[in-house]
């Protein structure tokens, strides 16, 4: 079955099939049936195809750009070649004409330039592949960056993200790849997070958000935004003087102490992934400023993930089970935070991720990347058959990005080390519950225990009428129902206890001359009970020895 092409479409999926064809996955245009849009286009052979790759992603879009960006994280699937060719894609991106800028601001604001600020810079700081930033001036003297927008850079991508959805569509239900690493689920994640890139608005309340969090942490600084002068295409914040990370020479690392600022970076990544289940998904190098008094600065919070509390729980579990080399832990956490697909072999997982946590175990310290050994669970899973949470592939480069900036701040830096470091913190933080929570938790047991005798009360007479039936799969049946017999002894028990306290209750009322008659009804009922119980008692040493006697041969 071949891929339905949309014709409004054609032009995006020519430069696709091109793409792949150039690149090695002819095999994949033919599946698809994409050859048909090539008008006798045909492979060609590139010495240099990593870095032609990067050119074709550039030359594609900022959709593509952002696909390459994504690629270039993945070092568990790329080789290095391919890894530092997509890292350009990073900061390396040709800026548009500073009269687009002045037009979308003029736009935006609904005010000419000059109005607002005393000095724009027409030469941009930085240009990425959504938007880029120029550094101005307001009126009373504040200096700022000013973020723009390309222009019409959304209907682009949305055009972009209809041809890629079909064609991730087409690759989960005809390919074994599409199958086990859920490519249109993944799309999905990119798509939101590309949504809201586009829109500032939500970048700047990811600023503020971001800043309430590392607030107590005195390395790390978040530029303030500037509402009013924020909208969906432009961006208004803080200017924040600083060098690129990837710019630090060897003397300026000397002179640097990079040891404090990678230990509280990773720390206040760890408070964000498992305390508060927002983090910025995007810490790549070239987002990370250091300040000449020797702080961090993260640049580019377009990009949030968020995590559920149920998942940081498992990731504090994955984490410690990581941290610890612990294989049989981490394959049991990773199966319950995947997607068991047909044909899911446990045991070649178990062995994969045995062998992954035994190389990290083995390798030094410094040499271990802890988003690279999170990246490469998620590819184990899927080619055992387990479909990991999106979440965690974000999670993963996240960390991955994390690891550069920590071996660009100092060389030395142990991501294990910090981990098993900073594990009283991730305790704490899983065990952190809110009121609510609380609440909601007190009500589960206030319905168990509201429900425990009428349960009780139907599993007895179930028994009784004979229509009791258990079913488990237990290692010694005998045992179990001899554990099974002893229990209802033990309840019997406990209800002869229970109606004893009541009649003793009972008696317990004040004498007198209208409480003497009770009183008396009340002790005969005790007496009943009593002789009833030792009745019920009877009959239970009497049937328990009759069960050992049957047992005995």
């Amino acid at each position: 079955m071949k891929l339905k092409i949309d014709p409004a479409h054609v032009k995006r999926y020519r430069q696709i099939a091109i793409l792949l064809l150039r690149h090695g996955r002819g095999d994949l245009v033919r599946s698809t049936g994409m050859d048909s849009v090539l008008e006798g286009e045909t492979a060609e052979g590139d010495p240099e195809a990593a870095a032609r790759l990067a050119e074709d992603l550039e030359a594609m879009g900022p959709t593509f750009v952002k696909l390459g960006q994504l690629m270039s994280s993945r070092v568990d699937l790329l080789n290095p070649a391919y890894v530092e060719a997509l890292s350009r894609l990073q900061d390396d991106v040709a800026p548009f004409d500073f009269e687009q800028v002045e037009e979308i601001i003029s736009s935006e604001l609904q005010v000419r330039l000059s109005k607002v600020f005393s000095s724009f810079d027409r030469k941009p700081l930085a240009a990425a592949s959504l938007g880029q930033v120029h550094r101005a001036t307001l009126r009373d003297g504040r200096e700022v960056v000013v973020k723009v927008q390309r222009p019409g850079i959304r209907a682009q991508v949305r055009e972009d993200m209809e041809v890629l959805a079909d064609l991730a569509d087409f690759l989960d239900e005809h390919t074994e790849t599409g199958r086990r690493y859920g490519l249109a689920q993944l799309l999905e994640e990119f798509r939101k997070a590309l949504v809201d890139e586009l829109d500032y608005r939500r970048e700047a309340d990811n600023l503020s958000t971001m800043r309430e969090m590392v607030r107590d942490h005195e390395r790390i600084v978040v530029p303030k935004p500037f509402p009013d002068l924020t909208t969906g295409r432009v961006l208004t914040m803080e200017f924040i003087p600083g060098r690129k990370v990837t710019d630090l020479g060897p003397l300026a690392r000397l002179e640097l102490d990079g040891t404090p600022l990678a230990d509280q970076l990773f720390e206040a990544y760890l408070d964000q992934v498992l305390g508060h289940g927002v983090f910025h998904a995007d810490p790549h190098p070239g987002n990370v400023l250091v300040t000449p008094d020797g702080r961090l600065v993260l640049l580019d919070i377009g990009m949030i993930a968020r995590l559920a509390p149920a998942v940081r729980d498992k990731l504090v579990k994955l984490f410690l089970a990581l941290a610890d080399a612990r294989p049989e832990e981490v394959t049991r956490v990773a199966i319950t935070m995947g997607e068991k697909l047909p044909g899911f072999d446990e045991a070649v997982f178990a062995r994969a991720v045995a062998e992954l946590v035994g190389r990290s175990a083995d390798a030094s310290l410094a040499d271990l990347d802890i988003g690279a050994l999170v990246l490469q669970l998620t590819r184990k899973a899927g080619e055992a058959g387990l479909r990991m949470d999106p979440e965690l592939v974000m999670l993963g480069k996240t960390l991955l990005n994390l690891d550069q900036v920590a071996a660009a701040l100092d060389p030395a830096f142990e991501p294990r080390e910090a981990l098993q470091r900073h594990m009283t913190g991730l305790m704490k933080s899983s065990m952190r519950t809110t009121p609510a929570a609380m609440m909601a938790s007190l009500l589960e047991v206030k319905e168990f225990v509201e429900e425990l005798p009428g349960r009780v009360n139907r599993a007895f007479d179930a028994i009784g009428e004979g229509n009791f039936e258990l079913r488990i799969n237990a290692f010694d049946e005998d045992e179990f129902l001899r554990g099974l017999h002893k229990l209802a002894n033990v309840l019997a028990a406990a209800v002869v206890l229970a109606s004893m306290i009541l009649a003793s209750a009972l008696l317990a009322k004040p004498s007198g001359t209208r409480a003497s008659a009770e009183n008396h009804i009340a002790l005969a009922v005790f007496v009943v009970s009593v002789v009833v119980s030792l009745g019920m008692l009877a009959r239970i040493a009497f049937h328990s020895r009759k069960v050992r006697t049957h047992q005995r041969p």
